[in-house]
């Protein structure tokens, strides 16, 4: 078929978009492998990412070695996209609390944001516990050693999180997409629509999905899939993103690109 002459090109295009796919420590935030910022912030869906960051930036200086505050601090600095200093808080918190597993988690998780793929590695190793080991962290060593390259490395912990939580979308997600990396469209695609089937599946799950049959030439499919969840112009934008790649015309650039990213951002 013509879209498989084109596989290499297609998949070296969207090669970064598919690391931006990839959950967080394969969730949506820090919050599911530290505990959530408190409900307080979470209740009033009006505050800015901004004001959330002044807020638990004074309770973080009023007590800065308390590793509650530090980890709530730094994911609200994450989610303001102030990566580098939130991976300069946690990494402090982690000096002044040695061997917590929740600062470890989320320091972990905010230098995989940052792109320090090998050190988020080693660091969420520290994290877990071999002898009741956090899912949620599995899932995060994942997306670091896919982001490294070691995809079938990767893979043994997403399976080894699906021991602990069979069928969970977030971790069947980052598996296809592991597999989309490794160019096995097929096991991708098996392992996409097993999240996508999930009563547990967001948006960011069927975008994956979106993309992988995208990639294998199913575009009527993953239009609607791609479809389903966006605004229009985001929608649109996917939907000729998609068309390009299996034209064999994939451009990694401009406003295509930047709502494809977007959109898929990472796994929930």
């Amino acid at each position: 078929m013509r879209q498989q002459s084109h596989l290499p090109k297609l998949l070296a295009s969207v090669g970064l978009t598919a690391m931006l796919a990839f959950g967080l420590s394969g969730c949506g935030t820090v919050s599911d492998v530290t505990g959530s910022i408190p409900t307080s912030s979470a209740a009033n869906p009006e505050s800015s990412p901004h004001s959330v960051v002044e807020a638990y930036g004074k309770r973080y200086r009023a007590n800065p070695k308390d590793p509650a505050a530090a980890v709530a601090y730094g994911e609200a600095l994450r989610a303001n996209g102030q990566r580098a200093q939130a991976v300069a808080v946690l990494e402090q918190a982690s000096i002044t609390n040695p061997g917590n597993k929740q600062v470890l988690a989320a320091w972990g998780r905010a230098l995989d944001d940052n792109g320090d793929f090998q050190e988020a590695f080693d660091v969420l190793s520290r994290a877990n516990s071999p002898a009741n080991p956090d899912w949620r962290i599995l899932s995060a060593q994942g997306t670091a050693l896919d982001q490294l390259g070691h995809h079938e490395q990767a893979r043994g912990y997403y399976k080894s999180a699906l021991k602990i939580v069979p069928g969970e979308p977030s971790v069947l997600s980052n598996l296809g997409l592991s597999y989309m990396l490794s160019k096995d469209l097929p096991d991708a695609e098996q392992a996409l629509r097993k999240a996508y089937a999930s009563p547990k599946a967001g948006p960011r799950v069927r975008q994956n999905l979106g993309l992988v049959l995208g990639l294998e030439g199913h575009f009527d499919e993953a239009k609607k899939i791609v479809q389903a969840d966006l605004p229009p112009d985001q929608a649109a934008a996917n939907v000729a993103y998609l068309k390009e790649m299996l034209e064999g015309q994939g451009n990694s650039h401009g406003p295509r690109k930047t709502a494809l990213k977007a959109a898929l951002n990472r796994a929930e």
